[in-house]
């Protein structure tokens, strides 16, 4: 197949034959039935009415669905109601290449970490389904360009959301890179003849944005699919929200009490939490480090909690050269040739550990061994938030106190996968 033919792949239209509407009933063999109502989801492009471009590969057709009656209750758990939509009811304000089942996945994603940062201006930036960056700041344009500088070279041809109207400055830093699709609430003066320049853009408005934070601890109805057609559901996770939430790190071996000496202080409490929300969007097993509201390294989906700490870890330090060539130099990391400028970058980001001094360190599930808490304790790490409840939860506990860092548990695991 020529080059020519492989490029036409990703142009594909698949024939959408999925049918406009979808019901799923729940019942116990009898006439008592909840069923639940779906609407397929489609946009005016060009003039026709078109659904999902394709799944998540050209030749994987898709269709999108959205909850228009019914309700579910299944013992204390109701589902959420019919109507109340978001991700499901995009105005598609720029289609470029109409959206296909990635570009709402990763959407979707983003908004899901975004909903709990409505009290400041935040960007979420994800790829694969994974954030590669989230930052809160001062500015919509301050959280954007953090968010970035999290992870520059992997929010290329991400998807960015934002929870305040697009303004000329954050959209001007946006068509700086490449990226696939922008959410936003709305978009100023402007914004929308710039976005015009970037002929591939799915620019996705969702006017009531300020309503995601009504979403926090609501549920709806998870399903999985196995590959031989059968359907696994489950109740939608909710994270801990609140500092109040949090346990103190102590526990009991041998006949023995252990205990964190260190309390965490103000700022490593607002990390901790930052940390662990955005923990909530991110595939297992996971570990992340966060400092000052920002994402500095973001390991995701590895078999073995030591391991993903390491890469958040290494990420971190590679993450942190890739910005300082990238903004000293206007050049990639990888692609900085002066060994006088890559001493003086290389002698920096170790210096600071990446920048992981001072950070604060995440995990999904608990440090089955001292040796994955180690990893960040290591590298200056000052704060740890973690489920707990390892029988081995004594290491963790005076590995914290050796290096003098504060840890809580959530009494919570956070997988998701």
């Amino acid at each position: 197949m020529s080059s020519k033919n492989l490029k036409a792949m990703y142009s594909t239209v698949n024939k959408d034959s999925f049918p406009t509407h979808m019901d799923i009933s729940f019942h116990n063999g009898n006439d008592e039935r909840q069923t639940l109502f779906y609407e397929k989801v489609e946009w005016d492009i060009a003039g026709e009415r078109m659904g999902l471009r394709y799944g998540e590969n050209p030749d994987q057709p898709a269709g999108f669905y959205k909850l228009v009656n019914g309700n579910l209750s299944l013992g204390e758990v109701s589902m959420i109601h019919p109507g109340k939509y978001l991700v499901s009811d995009i105005e598609l304000v720029q289609s470029g290449k109409h959206p296909g089942k990635t570009n709402i996945t990763d959407a979707d994603n983003a908004l899901n970490i975004l909903r709990y940062f409505s009290d400041k201006p935040a960007t979420v930036i994800v790829k694969h389904n994974n954030p590669c960056g989230v930052a809160i700041g001062s500015s919509l344009a301050d959280s954007y360009i953090k968010a970035l500088m999290a992870d520059r070279v992997a929010a290329f041809g991400g998807a960015i959301a934002v929870n305040r109207p697009m303004d000329l400055q954050t959209a001007e830093l946006i068509c700086e890179s490449y990226c696939e699709v922008v959410v936003a609430p709305d978009f100023e003066d402007g914004v929308m003849a710039l976005f015009a320049g970037k002929k591939n853009l799915r620019v996705m408005k969702i006017g009531n944005i300020a309503a995601l934070s009504e979403y926090i601890g609501e549920k709806f109805l998870d399903f999985k699919s196995v590959f031989d057609g059968g359907l696994i559901a489950q109740w939608s996770f909710t994270p801990k929200l609140s500092r109040d939430d949090l346990l103190p790190a102590v526990c009991t071996y041998k006949d023995v009490d252990y205990k964190v000496n260190r309390e965490p202080t103000e700022a490593e409490y607002e990390d901790m939490m930052f940390g662990w929300l955005v923990e909530s969007g991110i595939t297992s097993n996971s570990v992340i480090y966060v400092k000052d509201g920002v994402t500095i390294g973001i390991g995701t989906g590895e078999q073995d909690r030591v391991g993903v700490a390491e890469i958040a870890r290494d990420k971190a330090y590679k993450k942190l050269s890739d910005r300082l060539a990238w903004e000293r130099y206007a050049t990639p990391w990888n692609l900085l040739k002066s060994a006088e400028k890559r001493a003086e970058i290389e002698k920096e980001v170790e210096e600071s550990k990446g920048g992981l001094k001072g950070s604060v360190m995440i995990s999904d599930a608990f440090f089955p061994f001292r040796d994955g808490i180690e990893v960040g304790l290591n590298e200056g790490i000052k704060a740890v938030i973690q489920p707990g409840g390892s029988m081995r939860d004594f290491e963790s506990i005076e590995a914290c106190n050796e290096y003098d860092a504060a840890m809580v548990f959530t009494g919570q695991r956070s997988f998701k996968h």
